[in-house]
């Protein structure tokens, strides 16, 4: 099924990298994104559900401390963090950071602080 076209929708996104194959192996261990080769030879992905998509770019400063933070919807957010801290990601805000929600801060392999959104907790 093609992603959502939509005016306003958010649709890709360039997350930097260190290590561009470090990442990717990252990003799908930890969510399940999908990853592919695109034409010019650049490693892309796409998200858990299709609707976004992007890739991993070198010499690009790595997103360190939350300012835009983007947030990774997630079924079970606990045994997200243990899928996050087993790819090699650390988590820098555990659950419970955000009162009355459901989230937890990580920072991937190349430097980038995310958040993750979800439940539930256990």
């Amino acid at each position: 099924m093609p992603p959502t076209f939509s005016n306003g929708k958010i649709c890709y996104i360039q997350i930097p990298a260190t290590d561009i194959a470090r990442s990717a192996d990252f990003y799908s261990q930890a969510f399940g994104w999908k990853m592919r080769t695109r034409n010019d030879g650049s490693t892309a992905f796409d998200d858990g559900v299709g609707e976004v998509s992007g890739a991993f770019v070198l010499n690009y400063p790595p997103s360190t401390t939350p300012g835009l933070l983007i947030y990774i919807m997630v079924d079970d957010a606990v045994e997200t963090i243990a899928k996050i801290t087993a790819a090699g990601g650390a988590i820098t805000q555990p659950i419970g950071g955000d009162p009355g929600e459901i989230t937890a801060r990580f920072r991937d392999p190349g430097g980038n602080i995310l958040g993750i959104y979800g439940g539930p907790e256990k």
